[in-house]
């Protein structure tokens, strides 16, 4: 009889033989929205999609082969079977950005309310983006998360404030990029799929990142350069996102956001079209952010 995994809190668990499985789905543990995969399967599926799984029947038999990996794109369901290449997209209604945007922007300026307004945010937001082969991203991060780090910083710049030393200041620029590393390292850590955590990490240093900041502010000097150097800094974030068995690669170019900056620099001067501006913006980044088979760089 065909052996069975299933995937919990992002992992993978398994291999059982038909009859243990059994018990699991009897139990309980295996329930109609958790994935399961078996010999034979295109991707991970929900088990309640497999006919004879979830009801007291046997697992279906099925032929053999290989294994998935669990967060390499195997969900199966939707039509997605074992995930697929292609580009991101964004789609969300300019109406429901901007009032959000708003109220995220006002939660900020409040100081005590921003992990919540980020939070809040990211929820809407994240599922926006379309994956190939992830249906349904979403993000589970939690506001309680940010608050050492947050409150953290807050009490250590108005420490820094009162101190009047101009060379902490420089502490205070490194601590902020500290703190965006760690927002990177967890927004990723937080992203789901089908309210399935996706598994991935991100394995860029605190160091390389502080570097390519650095690197960012010199080359602001050269009027253009900076543009080439996002591109690079994005390029390397996305090739430093682990446990997805596809390639992320951003292919956009530094004079690809060169001009869209310029161009978006001059609409924002005009306020009104900031919001189409931005989606502008994010379906561009988007549309050159692609998942590819490892090794085509």
């Amino acid at each position: 009889m065909a052996s069975w995994f299933y995937a919990s809190e992002g992992k993978q668990q398994g291999p059982y033989p038909g009859g243990q499985f059994r018990d699991l789905v009897a139990q309980g543990i295996v329930r109609p929205d958790t994935l399961v995969w078996s010999e034979g399967m295109a991707g991970w599926q929900k088990a309640a999609e497999i006919p004879g799984l979830i009801g007291g029947g046997a697992p279906p038999m099925v032929p053999a082969g290989g294994p998935p990996t669990m967060g390499g794109g195997g969900y199966a369901g939707g039509g997605n079977a074992g995930g697929g290449a292609g580009s991101l997209s964004v789609d969300f209604g300019i109406l429901d950005f901007t009032w959000r945007t708003i109220v995220a922007v006002i939660g900020a300026c409040l100081v005590i309310p921003g992990p919540w307004v980020l939070v809040w945010y990211a929820k809407w937001i994240i599922p926006c983006i379309r994956v190939p082969g992830r249906p349904n991203l979403s993000f589970t991060g939690n506001a309680m998360t940010l608050v050492p780090w947050y409150f953290g910083a807050i009490v250590l710049a108005i420490v820094i404030a009162f101190a009047d030393i101009p060379v902490l200041n420089n502490l205070m620029f490194v601590v902020q990029l500290v703190l965006y590393w760690l927002l990177i390292k967890w927004t990723v850590a937080n992203l789901a799929s089908n309210d399935q955590p996706l598994g991935l990490s991100f394995s860029g240093s605190i160091w390389a990142y502080i570097g390519w900041n650095l690197l960012f502010a010199i080359s602001i000097i050269t009027i253009i350069g900076w543009a080439w150097v996002a591109a690079a800094q994005l390029r390397w974030m996305c090739s430093n996102i682990q446990g997805t068995r596809r390639a992320i690669i951003f292919r956009g170019s530094g004079l690809g956001i060169l001009w869209r900056g310029i161009v978006a620099a001059i609409l924002f001067s005009l306020i009104i079209p900031i919001p189409w501006v931005y989606r502008w913006i994010m379906n561009w980044t988007a549309s050159q952010t692609e998942l590819a088979a490892r090794g085509s760089l």
